[in-house]
């Protein structure tokens, strides 16, 4: 029985995009034990993935951590991640095994020079391309997130308006130039004219509670606009766990969402998505896997990209890459796959 070795240490999104590896390992590779290494944050992602044998996590001692994986005696090691961490527990693990290509020289040119040398392939087929000594082939089901019976939403249990239907909007991101400006998701969240469940974490909670503000009737000081009030807004941010805010999004019409976890999470679930880019850019290989989806971008930006990650703010001061955004042009773009 071949026992293999997975590390991808973070983030929701990354982790999410692995699953078609795990899944392919699991179901090709006869007899396979398949064991997953991350950060103890991101555990809960895999615990209830039924092809994952067991989660290993990163704690405070690296030494520990290579024990503990010694002990298993893996037959490969397949590292989805490829930083100085995970080279150093492969090389001392001894065992065969390959990293994927994270195109940091490709994504270096695009950044400082503007130079596109980046492959027209998604990051999962990359990762799938690290495992395929395996013997592994593209199976094309996309992502895999699985939530807990006890997570799922009741959405009878929410106000009245979003249990017919509603747009689950993430407005979260992991960097301040990866999220549009408050004032620009009001301007979106108008546009859509739906019930929209705001989504995000205990962070994102009093940005949510402005936006709500906006469209509430009862509050006009921020009522500046033309036509507020059309859009109901709930803001679910910080009042779910992870996996509860992936039922919603499991259970919405739309998700909208800025280049983050819940959109991955959202493509695992085969949703029609709108796709929002600021600093960093779809031709990076992270825009939403085998499912429909709209990008809303500034193209012809000179200086975007301006990293292959993001910044606490705008390099230049004027943040045109989410502020010009023109959102008139969401119901003539036609949906990518």
């Amino acid at each position: 029985m071949p026992k293999i070795l997975i590390f991808r240490f973070s983030s929701i999104g990354d982790i999410v995009l692995t699953t078609p590896v795990i899944r392919c390992i699991k179901q090709q590779v006869p007899g396979a034990e398949v064991h997953y290494c991350t950060k103890q944050g991101f555990k809960g992602i895999l615990e209830h993935n039924p092809y994952v044998d067991k989660v290993h996590v990163l704690g405070k001692s690296l030494n520990e951590l290579v024990q503990q994986l010694k002990a298993e005696n893996f037959d490969y090691v397949v590292d989805l991640h490829n930083n100085l961490r995970t080279r150093i527990i492969k090389t001392r693990l001894g065992k065969p095994g390959k990293s994927f290509n994270k195109l940091n020289y490709e994504k270096w040119l695009m950044v400082n020079f503007k130079v596109n040398q980046l492959p027209q392939t998604h990051i999962v087929d990359r990762y799938l391309a690290a495992a395929a000594a395996l013997g592994i082939q593209d199976d094309g089901q996309g992502l895999d997130y699985f939530i807990p019976a006890g997570d799922e939403v009741n959405l009878q249990a929410l106000p009245q308006p979003f249990q017919q239907g509603y747009v689950a909007f993430a407005i979260g991101a992991q960097h301040y130039t990866k999220r549009l400006p408050t004032e620009r998701i009001i301007e979106l969240c108008e546009k859509l004219q739906h019930p929209v469940i705001l989504l995000g974490g205990k962070e994102d909670a009093a940005v949510g509670e402005e936006i709500a503000a906006f469209f509430d009737t009862g509050h006009k000081t921020l009522d500046t606009r033309q036509g507020a009030g059309k859009t109901i807004i709930y803001n679910a941010c910080g009042r779910y766990s992870l996996a509860g805010s992936a039922s919603l999004v499991r259970q919405a019409a739309q998700v909208v969402s800025h280049d983050t976890g819940l959109m991955h999470i959202a493509a695992a679930f085969r949703k029609d998505i709108i796709s929002i880019w600021g600093n960093t850019i779809p031709e990076f290989g992270m825009y939403p896997f085998r499912t429909r989806y709209k990008v809303l971008e500034v193209n012809g930006l000179s200086c975007r990209p301006c990293s292959k990650i993001g910044y606490s703010k705008c390099p230049k001061g004027h943040f045109k890459c989410m502020r010009d955004i023109n959102f008139n042009v969401i119901e003539t773009l036609s949906f990518r796959t």
